[in-house]
C-alpha cells in the first residue's frame, strides 16, 4: 500500500490498547449479508469445514477469503462486517470457519491450531478449483494471520491465482502471544473469553466423536489449553514444540507473494519487539500504527465507509488498491 496514507487516531472515549481490543471485540454491529452460498470441504471422513461464499455479481471480479481469530468464525462481527463491505464494493467473497468452529462446530475430531496452515492451503485450492480464472486475495485475522503468513513463508507451492495477503495483527511468536494472553493486564477477562469460546468447541467435539482427544483437565487459560489439548491433540512432545514449529516469525523471509502486515505497537498481545527482532522478506509492507490494541482501532474520525473501523477500511482500501474500479 506504498503511498497510502494509513494514519490512526483512536477515538477519545476508547483510548489505550485495552479499550481498543475490548470495544472492537464486543461491539461488533449487526450488519446484513446478502444471500450465502454454503461450501463443503471434505479433509477426511472425520473432518468437515464449512464455507460461505458471497458471490460477486460480475462474473470476472477478484475474490477475498477471511479467516477469523481464535474463539471466532465466520459469523464474528468482524467478519461480518468486512464480508459486507468488500462485497458492496464488488468483490466475491470468501468466509471460512477453522475446524470445529461457528457453524462447522462438531463436525471435525480434532480443533484448529496456530500451526493449520495444510487446511488454509486445502481451502485455496478449493477456491482455485471452483474459480481457476479468477485472482484470490486473502486475509487472515490475529490466528489465522500466523497461519496466513506460515503457508506463505514455509516453501510449500502457492497457487498463482493468490495475488496478495494481508495478515492482520498475527501473532507471529505464539509462546509469547500466549504468555501474554494467559499472564498479562487483564489475563482473567481475556482467558474467561476465549476459553469460554474453545472449550466450547471441545465439547461439541467430544459429543459428536467421542473418541477425539480431550484435556484430562479444563484449562483456564490459554498456555494450559496449549498444554493440555493442542501440543498432544497434535502429536508435539512438548507445548515448546508447537510453539517452534508453528509460529510465523520464521517464516517471513522467504515469502514471495506480495504480503501486508498490519499490527499496533500496543497490541496488548503481540509486544512490538517480536517484529524488530524478524527478518521480512522484501515483499512485504509492514503497517504498524502506535495504536489499535488487538484489532480495534475505533477511530476518531469517520472513514470513506461511514464509520469509525479503521480496520475495516485498511481491508478494504488495501483491496481496492489492488484491484481499482
Amino acid at each position: 500500500m506504498a503511498g497510502f496514507d494509513y494514519s490512526f487516531n483512536p477515538h477519545p472515549l476508547v483510548r489505550g490498547p485495552i479499550a481498543q481490543t475490548i470495544f472492537g471485540s464486543q461491539f461488533t454491529g449487526d450488519p446484513q449479508l446478502p444471500r450465502r452460498i454454503q461450501h463443503r470441504i471434505r479433509l477426511d471422513e472425520k473432518n468437515l469445514l464449512l464455507m460461505y461464499e458471497l458471490k460477486a455479481a460480475e462474473e470476472s471480479a477478484p475474490l477475498v477469503l477471511i479467516g477469523h481469530g481464535m474463539g471466532g468464525c465466520s459469523e464474528s462481527g468482524y467478519m461480518r462486517r468486512i464480508a459486507a463491505k468488500l462485497f458492496r464494493e464488488g468483490f466475491g467473497v470468501f468466509m471460512m470457519n477453522q475446524r470445529g468452529s461457528g457453524v462447522g462446530i462438531g463436525l471435525c475430531d480434532r480443533l484448529w491450531n496456530g500451526g493449520s496452515s495444510e487446511d488454509l492451503a486445502r481451502i485455496i485450492q478449493f477456491i482455485v478449483d471452483l474459480y481457476p480464472a479468477r485472482k484470490l486475495l486473502v486475509i487472515g485475522f490475529s490466528l489465522t494471520g500466523n497461519i496466513l503468513l506460515k503457508y506463505l513463508g514455509e516453501g510449500r507451492q502457492i497457487p498463482s491465482n493468490v495475488h496478495s495477503a494481508l495478515a492482520v495483527n498475527p501473532p507471529i511468536d505464539l509462546k509469547v502471544a500466549s504468555q501474554q494472553i494467559s499472564e498479562g493486564p487483564w489475563s482473567n477477562t481475556f482467558n474467561k473469553y476465549y476459553l469460554g469460546l474453545m472449550n466450547r468447541q471441545v465439547e461439541a467435539m467430544v459429543e459428536c466423536h467421542p473418541e477425539a482427544f480431550r484435556p484430562a483437565v479444563t484449562p483456564n487459560t490459554i498456555w494450559e489449553f496449549d498444554v493440555e489439548y493442542t501440543a498432544p491433540a497434535f502429536g508435539y512432545p512438548r507445548v515448546e514444540a508447537y510453539y517452534e514449529e508453528c509460529s510465523a516469525k520464521q517464516f517471513l523471509e522467504p515469502i514471495t507473494v506480495p504480503t501486508t502486515i498490519l499490527c499496533s505497537q500496543d497490541d496488548p498481545f503481540i509486544p512490538a519487539e517480536i517484529f524488530q527482532s524478524v527478518r521480512m522478506s522484501q515483499q512485504i509492507d509492514f503497517m504498524n500504527p502506535e495504536f489499535g490494541g488487538h484489532m480495534g482501532y475505533i477511530s476518531r474520525s469517520r472513514n470513506s465507509l461511514d464509520d469509525r473501523r479503521w480496520m475495516d477500511f485498511i481491508c478494504v482500501q488495501w483491496a481496492k488498491t489492488l484491484y481499482p474500479e
